[in-house]
């Protein structure tokens, strides 16, 4: 080879620079999201957990990451967890789904009221999410919202969405 083509250009080197910077900041993220066991974007937990003053579950934020059978706008409402069991029943099969899950914790369980996170498999994005029985109305309101970023892309729906169908096939089973 020539000294002539071993010469860069000054646009191959700051390429070549920029690729390098990439690389090694692509590194430092999957070593941090390794030694951090996947909490790097869990957020914080939210001080509104739990069944308001209201008797309510707490509103869903502005932001589209969030849906709640008690919310009264279109972006945040789902239909509530319908049951024909008696109410512990209803309790027990709805534990029995959230434990089958993958990536599920519960962290608060009472007789009425059980508090679930939902940690993402690639990022380790946690979504709250709340179970709040109703005896009288034979439902469970629930509430499931993302602690980070503005949208989730409908994870959430899809998740409540998920607990609906396999509740109903514990449901229907003899």
């Amino acid at each position: 080879m020539s000294l002539e083509t071993q010469k860069r250009s000054p646009l191959q080197l700051v390429l070549i620079i920029a690729i390098s910077v990439v690389l090694v900041a692509v590194c430092w993220l999957g070593v941090t999201l390794a030694f951090s066991g996947g909490t790097l974007f869990a957020g914080k937990r939210p001080i509104n957990i739990g069944i308001q003053e209201s008797g309510q579950l707490a509103p869903c934020p502005s932001s589209p990451n969030c849906v709640n059978s008690q919310s009264q706008d279109a972006q945040h409402k789902i239909e509530p967890l319908t049951y024909d069991s008696t109410p512990t029943q209803a309790m027990t099969n709805l534990k029995t789904v959230i434990q089958n899950m993958d990536r599920t914790t519960i962290i608060e369980e009472t007789e009425n009221y059980l508090y679930t996170e939902f940690k993402s498999k690639l990022m380790g994005f946690v979504d709250d999410v709340e179970f709040s029985l109703d005896p009288s109305a034979k439902v469970i309101h629930v509430r499931s919202a993302s602690r980070l970023g503005e949208s989730d892309l409908g994870v959430n729906r899809k998740r409540i969405e998920a607990i609906r169908a396999k509740l109903s096939e514990l449901q229907s089973k003899p």
